[in-house]
């Protein structure tokens, strides 16, 4: 495909099963694998361990702890379950399933849209805020299963929430993330973040990087080259790109 570099970031463990995520008994097994892999290509590609972090307040393990137990080069800051205030569940905003969007909207927060939009973005301020890590992933990730339905993303409460969170991104020298699964996989009309969002990342200078957010080997470059156009119209110039285990700026 033409990489001459590529990160593994696997989803961290969590203290309970998912599908998705890492069991904390198979770290060692990751770790001596991507090491194995970062080996055999060393003369081909330049190999990265890393992890997709997931922010649960209370619930998950510190970002450098996880980090420095896994040896990592670097880490995707995300938010796939969001916690409500008042209590201990957890509503899932990911995934190929529109229904667990809806039933969580439901059981969690009495189907009150802008309370559960408003604790998802306060749940990455947090982790903004109090964790250590290097790229924030899919920021507006929210409006994925919202499908136009529940609430607009142009709205004005919605739009202080999102600048909040740029403010904190821009505060703290973060990455976003210009993430192309959710248009290949047929999920979102726009990238994570949208249009207006990325606006706004240009206009505060936050550094970007284009992912696609793979699962399965044949996505690795799905939408590079429309989110390159599409980014250079909105008049961003550059990307970073990891380079022995720090950032560099090069020319989009």
């Amino acid at each position: 495909m033409g990489f001459v570099a590529m990160g593994f970031t696997e989803h961290s463990p969590l203290p309970f099963e998912t599908y998705y995520a890492l069991p904390q008994q198979r770290e060692q097994e990751y770790m001596d694998e991507t090491n194995r892999l970062t080996r055999k290509y060393a003369d081909q590609i330049k190999l990265y361990r890393a992890l997709e972090q997931d922010f649960i307040p209370g619930v998950t393990e510190d970002f450098s702890s996880v980090s420095e137990r896994l040896q990592l080069a670097y880490s995707i800051g995300s938010v796939h379950l969001v916690k409500p205030e008042s209590s201990d569940d957890l509503w899932f905003i990911d995934g190929p399933e529109r229904q667990k969007y809806d039933d969580g909207l439901d059981q969690f927060f009495d189907g009150d849209i802008r309370n559960a939009v408003t604790q998802y973005y306060h749940q990455m301020n947090q982790m903004i805020e109090s964790q250590v890590f290097d790229v924030v992933g899919h920021l507006d990730k929210i409006k994925m299963h919202n499908a136009g339905r529940f609430f607009n993303p142009e709205d004005s409460w919605v739009q202080h929430l999102v600048d909040e969170t740029l403010d904190l991104i821009k505060e703290k020298s973060l990455i976003v993330e210009v993430n192309t699964r959710g248009i290949y996989k047929k999920r979102a009309d726009s990238y994570f973040p949208d249009h207006s969002t990325l606006k706004k990342v240009h206009q505060l200078k936050i550094p970007i990087i284009i992912s696609s957010d793979a699962h399965l080997p044949e996505e690795l470059n799905l939408g590079f080259a429309e989110a390159r156009q599409h980014l250079l119209e909105f008049g961003f110039t550059t990307t970073l790109f990891f380079e022995g285990y720090s950032w560099i700026e090069l020319p989009l």
